[in-house]
C-alpha cells in the first residue's frame, strides 16, 4: 500500500495534477501520523495494510459527511471538491464486494464464528474486518449482521 501511495504521488507530480497531489499528500500525512503513533506501541514497521485500508475508509466517510453538510449550506463548490477527493481516495481501495458477495461473506462469517445471537456480533464483525478489510462498508454491514443475528 505504501508503495502504491508513493507511486501515485510521483505520478500526480509528473502530471501536475494538483487536486490529486493534494489529496495524496493528505493520505501520506495521515499515514505518517498513524505510523508515528504505532511506533510508540512497539510497532517498528508502522501500521499494517489492513489498518491503511481502514484509514482510507475513514477518510472517505469524513468526506461523505462533509458533502452532506456542504449541501445543506449551499456550498456546491466545496461539494464538488470533496467528491473529487473521495474518487481519488477510492483508487487506493480494493474493489468492493457486490451485494451477493457481501451476503455470502455474512453467512460464512456467522457460520465460522458459530454466532447464535446478537451477543456474538463482535466476533462476526472482527472476522469480517480481518477477512474483508477495505472491501466492505462496515457501518452498513454491522446493521445487516445485527438483523441476521436477531432472527
Amino acid at each position: 500500500m505504501r508503495d502504491t501511495i508513493a507511486q501515485a504521488m510521483k505520478q500526480a507530480l509528473k502530471d501536475k495534477n494538483q487536486p490529486a497531489l493534494g489529496t495524496i499528500r493528505l493520505i501520506a500525512a495521515a499515514l505518517k501520523d498513524r505510523d508515528i503513533a504505532a511506533r510508540s506501541q512497539d510497532k517498528a514497521d508502522g501500521i499494517t495494510d489492513d489498518e491503511i485500508l481502514a484509514m482510507l475508509q475513514t477518510m472517505i466517510k469524513q468526506r461523505h459527511d462533509s458533502v452532506s453538510l456542504y449541501k445543506k449550506g449551499g456550498r456546491d463548490d466545496l461539494v464538488a471538491s470533496e467528491k473529487a477527493e473521495i474518487s481519488i481516495i477510492q483508487q487506493f481501495l480494493p474493489e468492493p464486494l457486490s451485494e451477493a458477495e457481501c451476503d455470502a461473506a455474512l453467512k460464512m462469517a456467522i457460520a465460522a464464528t458459530k454466532a447464535a445471537s446478537v451477543k456474538d456480533m463482535g466476533k462476526v464483525m472482527a472476522y469480517l474486518r480481518g477477512e474483508y478489510a477495505g472491501r466492505m462498508d462496515f457501518s452498513i454491514v454491522s446493521q445487516l449482521v445485527k438483523s441476521r443475528l436477531m432472527g
